[in-house]
């Protein structure tokens, strides 16, 4: 029905290895990034600027993070640190005049220099090792960024972000800013979408799955776990700059800590590893579903004339969202994206039931 394929023929290998082959997706697809571009038209400017900015800038710090995590299968409990360290070098460059695109990429450049430092602790160490490794050296950074006056001003200091400026001209507006976090995103999700059928992709792909199996067939893993580092890093760096410059609007050592990055490891978890619209999922449940729980908590004691105290209301909801968290992982440990692909390939199908038998 939906995602039919019959009379679907291709007729060269560029068809086949399409990125969207089944017109269905293509349509979908076409139809969502009508409803992005044309968002700050019929969207409330507190919706826009107060949830579907930060949704966007942070799946594309999702999908960064599931590439050295989902593709190369190398743990990564560090990733806010370099996020942080994209944010300051950027904030740094325009506030000594240079040009914000260029900051911005000098931002993902400074991050990739650091994140290839996080790499050396995966060539020698694996599993919950290396997990352990990259958690020390997040403290590494945490305490070199709070402590160094030259990057954060001190333990107590807020630097503000420079107005975004690109090509001369200031974004100021809600609007302008959620275009330039669509953008960034756009071009991550279509590097990814591209990066799975690349012999790159590939070669990470079987790191993951067996490092010195990979070595055997010629796949040099050393190079490729640097090479996923430095460029989930990179994604890191430009996101971490994107956020302070459209949302935060400033930065602070707080905002790069330990638990952001625990944060990002588990929108990729509860999302799917590997998966990218699943990085859409996990990045909009982890940010959206507390809020949500709260406004539900209160419409439903109100509906039912519960009386309910400021510390149940504070905690019941994190309760809640904790619960449900743990209820999607036991339905489908791979995550929302693959709940996703489940119904999909049951609509492929649908309503030919004998090819389940």
């Amino acid at each position: 029905m939906f995602f039919r394929q019959a009379g679907i023929f291709h007729i060269n290998y560029a068809a086949d290895r399409a990125l969207f082959p089944i017109p269905a997706d293509r349509w979908m697809v076409g139809t969502l990034l009508a409803l992005a571009a044309t968002a700050p038209l019929f969207m409330n400017t507190l919706y826009l600027s107060s949830y579907m900015l930060p949704w966007l800038v942070w799946t594309a710090g999702a999908l960064g993070l599931n590439l050295v995590l989902g593709w190369a299968g190398q743990f990564h409990l560090g990733y806010a640190a370099v996020m942080g360290i994209g944010a300051y070098a950027a904030v740094h460059g325009v506030r000594h005049g240079i040009p914000w695109e260029i900051a911005v990429i000098l931002g993902g450049l400074t991050a990739s220099v650091i994140g290839i430092g996080f790499a050396f602790a995966a060539l020698r160490v694996k599993g919950l090792y290396l997990a352990l490794s990259t958690l020390a050296l997040q403290f590494v950074m945490d305490w070199t960024i709070s402590h160094v006056p030259a990057i954060s001003g001190g333990t107590q200091a807020t630097l503000q972000a420079p107005d975004i400026r690109l090509l001369g001209w200031p974004v100021t507006s809600d609007a302008g800013l959620y275009y330039v976090a669509l953008v960034w995103c756009l071009l991550v999700t279509t590097f990814m979408l591209n990066l799975r059928r690349t012999a790159l992709g590939r070669a990470l792909v079987a790191v993951r799955e067996k490092d010195y199996a990979a070595a055997v067939i010629g796949v040099n893993s050393f190079y490729y776990k640097l090479v996923a580092f430095a460029t989930s890093s990179f994604i890191a760096g430009v996101t971490g700059a994107i956020l302070v410059n459209t949302f935060y609007h400033a930065v602070t050592p707080e905002q790069f800590s330990v638990d952001v990055s625990i944060q990002a490891l588990a929108m990729v978890i509860v999302g799917g590893l590997g998966s990218i619209i699943g990085s859409y999922f996990g990045a909009g449940f982890i940010l959206l579903m507390p809020g949500a729980m709260n406004t539900f908590i209160s419409w439903a004691a109100a509906q039912f004339g519960l009386s309910l105290g400021i510390e149940t209301l504070a905690h019941l909801p994190q309760a809640l969202y904790g619960a449900l968290i743990i209820g999607f992982l036991l339905v489908e440990p791979l995550g929302l994206g693959k709940i996703y692909n489940n119904v999909r390939d049951y609509l492929l199908v649908w309503p030919f039931g004998y090819v389940k038998k």
